[in-house]
């Protein structure tokens, strides 16, 4: 129970006088005031509405006053009206009052946006009264969806109608209630489908199911209220019906009582307005008499308005008035009604206003408790809120409650720099209230990587291995820290166990394997963890650390790495659903990770190379030299020979064609014989071939090399001879055998061969003999072919010469009677040519590609002329002409060839040229007069 006198006051309302619209000429407005005579009163839908019982001309009025305060009525009863309801959701108004003396109470439900000769349209009228018995109506409630409506009266009894209550013929009306007390309040709770309602009368307050069939009733308590003494609140204090009474005030739900307060004082009136409690009660200060008040005694006391707060427990306005009539709530605001028709508004102070009125006082007295459930309360922002956690901290921790006070700076996060905090509990003695808030910190997601390392320091300081695995064995989406910040700690520490735990986890695989080979030295289990992993990071990983797990496990390591460049399929399954085909990683890049095991590294390229025969080149020349190697460091025989052998067809595997040259200094730097000889066979190098057999002597294998390849080469026999003849001893069988082969190619000069021997003090001139004897006899024959050959070509010049002589100095008689291309006897027209071909026209015409061409020399002619123009193309060729004479046997033709060419002529300049001609019509009339007789036409 909460006493009134510890409460503390604010005021958090402005009181003002409702005054009238100020006039045109703008002088101040007089309060407002309303007709004399009300007696009762309600808002809602806009207006507030009065009735009353001072009947002028026998009428009785229910007033409308809106807003802009423009008064509106209409007569409702003839006498008074004494009870009146105005719906919050609906403009449906229900009164209650008296048309005749007696006792005859009547109900009138009045649409109020449906017009009857201009006013509201009475939708139904029906007699209040319970039975046959005529008792005074004491109080008036109806629910909101319009389907019930109870009136109590001052005998005891509570009438319910259950339908529709603007109709007569959809409603049902009955006594839900009989006592020996007056009813004093009513009210409507509706939760869900279920409706009950609550009945205090002067001695009691029950509830009735109205959901339920027979309506069950529950006696909540044995205390009860005046009348205006109770109320129902909104769904902040959970829809409770408020009880005043003297003493205390009480809540109740439908099944049970709630909290009550003692408030003390005798209560008139009792409202609740957006969480407010609202008691008008007799001031117990008694006062002179007002003007306004009445000849009875009991009106000169004043009235005091109390606001609460009843979740804050604070007193929101307090305010003494005069003799007051009611308090409405209408258009945000509270309307007090006096009895001398004064209204006074009061204006709830905006969120703000009210927060700055009351903190400096709430601050000042340390009541921080009440500043933050008042700023809740008033919905105050984030940032409001947060400097009052922080102040209500700093308060705790100057006062040395370190526990109280980090419970504050926790609810600061988000808010409040989380350094201001930390710099508090740096001291190792509040480390556990540090670590509290570090712990929050990263459960709301906040927390950067200083503060992951600061939290987990702390956990390893503190030895407290429960709360550290707490932290980092979360779910995958509960994860508020940075992964990679906590796993350097948790080493650093030395805690590899839960490092590890999290870098698997958490798929931080460098980290994982970086543990688990350079602190916990597992190997195995690294080796293991690389073969789960997908195929990129496996490949990466293993460049990394395959030559330290080489070192450790070579065995294990080598078969993973056959995997991984084969056919490389996760252990774990990780690479995820649809990897049916594998992948398969470049072989060649991990030749460096067997260093200094060349067994293992053998196995694996002879691995590659049988299962992968497109395995990179890289592969076949470490295996090559690897070969080699074993094969040069062999004692044994047997295994030598074996190996030679594989080393050999590795070699003719025909996988080294595009890196000769490595192979053929791989094989000379082991002296691999076989293998040198080879790879110059396969490179065409007959001449290092035949040096090699030089180098060792042997003069058969000289002579091979040069029948076998001197075709290819024929500079092969020129170099034998010159090795034979620096050769001091006997060596003629092999000099004639050369001389042999180079007199039938006819490869060197004679004289160049007699120079060549003259070296050699074994050779004797009967060694080249009959090499130089049957030179000259070719020699001499040679010349006598050419000199006949010469004579040949002179006799042919000067017939040619003489020709030309004749046709230019005689006249041509053309005596051909047979056409040169039908054979048929000529007739005219007829064409004849110098050359003494003759044709008839229409045969010249058919089969001629040129006027002034002869059709049957015409084959000829172009030969000689294509003859012409290569040699002038060729004239300039000297790169072809060194070439040629270089490569061929019989150099001095070449020679003459070019010198036919003209290539060796004298470049002469003609400055002055006939008159009227040019040097090609010249040349081509000459080239025309040789080659190309004109045509004479008959």
């Amino acid at each position: 129970m909460a006493a009134y006198l510890q409460w503390r006051r604010f005021v958090f309302f402005d009181k003002e006088t409702v005054r009238e619209p100020s006039g045109p000429d703008g002088a101040g407005a007089k309060p407002f005031t309303l007709p004399p005579g009300i007696a009762v009163c309600d808002s809602g839908r806009g207006s507030l509405v009065f009735g009353d019982i001072l009947c002028g001309a026998g009428r009785c009025q229910i007033w409308f006053l809106p807003r802009s305060l423009q008064l509106s009525s209409f007569q409702a009863y003839k006498l008074r009206v004494t009870h009146l309801y105005q719906l919050k959701q609906h403009s449906i108004l229900v009164s209650v009052g008296e048309d005749e003396e007696g006792i005859n109470p009547l109900v009138k439900v009045w649409n109020l946006e449906k017009r009857d000769g201009g006013n509201p349209l009475c939708t139904r009228i029906f007699p209040a009264i319970p039975g046959n018995k005529p008792t005074v109506v004491s109080c008036l409630t109806v629910h909101e969806n319009l389907n019930f409506m109870a009136i109590g009266f001052a005998d005891g009894s509570v009438v319910l109608t259950k339908g529709d209550i603007t109709r007569d013929r959809h409603s049902k009306t009955q006594i839900l209630h009989e006592g020996s007390y007056p009813v004093t309040g009513l009210a409507f709770r509706q939760s869900g489908k279920t409706t009950h309602l609550f009945v205090a009368t002067t001695e009691n307050i029950q509830s009735y199911m109205l959901s339920v069939k027979d309506y069950p009733c529950l006696e909540l308590d044995s205390h009860g209220c005046g009348l205006r003494c109770s109320s129902l609140s909104d769904p902040s204090q959970d829809l409770q019906f408020i009880v005043a009474g003297n003493e205390c005030v009480y809540l109740y739900q439908p099944d049970e009582r709630g909290p009550c307060f003692a408030f003390e004082g005798q209560k008139l009136i009792v409202h609740w307005y957006r969480g407010y409690l609202i008691i008008v009660s007799k001031d117990r200060k008694t006062s002179p008499k007002s003007e306004f008040a009445g000849n009875e005694a009991q009106n000169s006391d004043k009235q005091v308005l109390n606001i609460y707060d009843l979740g804050n427990k604070f007193i929101a306005y307090s305010s003494v008035f005069d003799d007051i009539v009611d308090v409405l709530a209408e258009w945000g605001s509270l309307y007090v009604l006096t009895r001398d028709g004064k209204i006074h508004v009061l204006q709830e102070k905006d969120t703000q206003t009210k927060l700055e009125a009351c903190k400096f006082m709430l601050f000042r007295k340390n009541l921080f408790e009440m500043a933050i459930n008042l700023a809740k309360s008033h919905h105050l922002d984030s940032d409001g809120l947060s400097e009052i956690f922080r102040q209500y901290g700093d308060h705790l921790y100057n006062k040395g409650n370190h526990d109280g006070a980090i419970q504050q700076y926790i609810r600061t996060i988000g808010k409040l720099e989380p350094s201001y905090v930390i710099r508090k509990f740096l001291d190792a003695q509040r480390i556990h209230n540090l670590t509290a808030y570090l712990q929050m910190l990263h459960l709301q997601s906040l927390a950067n990587a200083d503060h992951t390392t600061l939290l987990l320091n702390c956990y390893t300081k503190l030895k407290d291995s429960s709360k550290l695995e707490e932290f980092i064995k979360t779910s995958e989406s509960e994860v508020h820290f940075d992964v990679e910040t906590a796993i350097k700690v948790l080493r650093q520490a030395g805690y590899y166990s839960h490092a590890v735990y999290l870098a698997e986890k958490h798929e931080h695989h460098e980290w994982y394997l970086k543990i688990q080979l350079e602190d916990i030295k597992n190997y195995q289990e690294a080796l293991h963890y690389i073969g789960k992993l997908p195929f990129e990071q496996a490949e990466s990983n293993m460049k990394r650390y395959g030559k330290i797990l080489m070192y450790h496990v070579p065995n294990e390591t080598t078969e993973l790495l056959k995997i991984l460049c084969t056919d490389y399929r996760p252990s774990g399954g990780n690479e995820g659903p649809g990897m049916l085909e594998g992948k398969k990683a470049n072989s060649e890049e991990f030749i460096p990770v067997f260093a200094n095991n060349s067994r293992e590294l053998k196995a694996f390229l002879e691995h590659m190379t049988e299962v992968q025969t497109d395995s990179p080149q890289g592969v076949y020349d470490t295996l090559l030299e690897l070969r080699l190697q074993n094969w040069a460091h062999e004692q044994d025989e047997q295994i030598k020979e074996k190996l030679h052998n594989e080393a050999l067809t590795l070699l003719k595997s025909g996988r080294f064609k595009t890196v000769f040259d490595k192979a053929l200094v791989l094989c000379q730097m082991h002296n691999f014989k076989d293998g040198v000889l080879y790879l110059y066979e396969q490179g065409k190098l007959f001449q290092q071939i035949m040096h090699y057999h030089m180098q060792n002597e042997q003069y058969r294998k000289v002579i091979e090399v040069c029948e076998l390849y001197g075709d290819q080469e024929a500079c092969l026999w020129e170099q034998a001879l010159g090795y034979f003849a620096r050769k001091e001893e006997n060596c003629k069988e092999y000099i004639a055998a050369v001389l042999k082969h180079i007199e039938n190619k006819n490869l060197m000069p004679p004289l160049l061969v007699v120079q060549t021997l003259a070296h050699n003090s074994t050779a004797t001139l009967s060694v080249i003999k009959d090499y130089l004897v049957n030179k000259l006899q070719k020699q001499s024959r040679q010349i006598e072919q050419d000199e006949q050959r010469i004579q040949k070509y002179r006799e042919e010049t000067t017939r040619i010469r003489l020709e030309i002589e004749e046709l230019k100095a005689s006249p041509k008689i053309f005596q051909k009677t047979k056409c040169s291309i039908c054979t048929s006897a000529l007739e005219l027209p007829s064409v004849h040519f110098l050359c003494g071909h003759s044709f008839h026209q229409h045969c010249f015409e058919s089969y001629s590609e040129s006027d002034s061409e002869c059709p049957t020399c015409m084959p000829e002619n172009r030969k000689v002329m294509d003859m012409i123009r290569a040699q002038e193309q060729k004239r300039d060729l000297h790169d072809q002409f060194q070439h040629q004479l270089k490569c061929s046997n019989d150099g001095f033709s070449v020679v003459a060839d070019y010198f036919g060419r003209g290539v060796f002529n004298k470049l002469t300049l003609i400055t002055d040229l006939p008159s009227g001609k040019t040097a090609t019509t010249i040349e081509a009339g000459l080239q025309r007069e040789l080659l190309i007789p004109p045509k004479r036409s008959t």
